[in-house]
């Protein structure tokens, strides 16, 4: 325990300096890079999230020992980044490729010391299943990035087919019926998706924290904003909002979409939607 850490501060274990630091509304996002050997397993899922990110929430929004929960985990950065701040974690995951895969990983890339220090649990099947088992209010924060839809599911632009399918790399989360991003149609995503975040908050301790990582996407000439439907979600389930963190992509590649006919961003950021039971 850090010893300028004040005594009223109940939520988390950070100093006042590293506590005005995390209090900014945007955050480069941070990455290993591609060719540092932990990235070996990461890549191979289409949309990961870098588990430094989540780190820095987890270390915002909770106190060591406390137990994070990630319903869409994927290959388990939530978990790595629980362990690494010293944080029992939870992961659900429908596909069975990103369980093994997510298992290897906190092996490999989480010293033995602190792996062995937290309980560590990830649970194979669909999330709107198993989140109904989990005892009510025995979670104390909620971290999860859930499948924008259906776009991994469109036939692959030239930037996937550069980044991924040359190199024999996944290009979708999973082939389920019950997985989200397979869901056809938009309104039957959303319902199917606040039906989750219902569970979320049962789960969740009173005064706990859920952040929602989403961005905005087009599916063909329609854009979607899909941060503001989440938003919206968080509300109907009974959550209130605390902030939307931007999180910044500098590194990504521009394209140029649209050129020279119409208008078409680039979409090189994320929101962090912060939600309080």
């Amino acid at each position: 325990m850090k010893d300028n850490i004040d005594s009223r501060n109940k939520l988390n274990d950070l100093s006042g300096k590293e506590w005005l630091q995390l209090s900014r509304s945007w955050w480069y996002q941070k990455g290993l890079g591609r060719n540092h050997k932990e990235t070996r397993i990461e890549i191979q899922h289409p949309a990961p999230f870098s588990f430094q990110d989540i780190q820095k929430l987890i270390r915002q929004l909770t106190k060591p020992g406390m137990t994070v929960l990630d319903p869409f985990c994927g290959i388990s950065s939530t978990l790595k980044a629980a362990a690494l701040c010293g944080r029992n974690a939870i992961g659900i995951e429908i596909s069975p490729k990103w369980v093994k895969l997510g298992k290897e990983r906190l092996i490999k890339e989480i010293p033995k010391t602190k792996r062995n220090s937290v309980k560590l649990k990830i649970i194979r099947g669909d999330c709107l299943k198993i989140l109904p088992s989990i005892q009510s209010k025995s979670i104390d924060f909620i971290i999860t990035s859930p499948p924008y839809w259906k776009i991994l599911n469109k036939n692959p632009d030239y930037k996937i087919k550069a980044a991924r399918l040359k190199k024999k790399l996944a290009t979708r989360y999973s082939r389920s019926p019950s997985d989200l991003g397979n869901i056809e149609e938009y309104d039957e995503f959303l319902n199917s998706l606040l039906l989750i975040i219902k569970e979320c908050r049962r789960i969740l301790r009173k005064g706990s924290y859920m952040s929602i990582i989403v961005s905005d996407f087009r599916n063909g000439s329609q854009f979607y904003p899909f941060h503001m439907d989440v938003v919206n979600l968080g509300k109907k389930a009974k959550l209130s909002l605390k902030g939307i963190l931007i999180l910044i992509q500098n590194d990504k590649s521009l394209f140029p979409y649209g050129y020279p006919y119409a208008f078409v961003q680039n979409i090189h950021h994320q929101y962090s939607i912060i939600l309080q039971k």
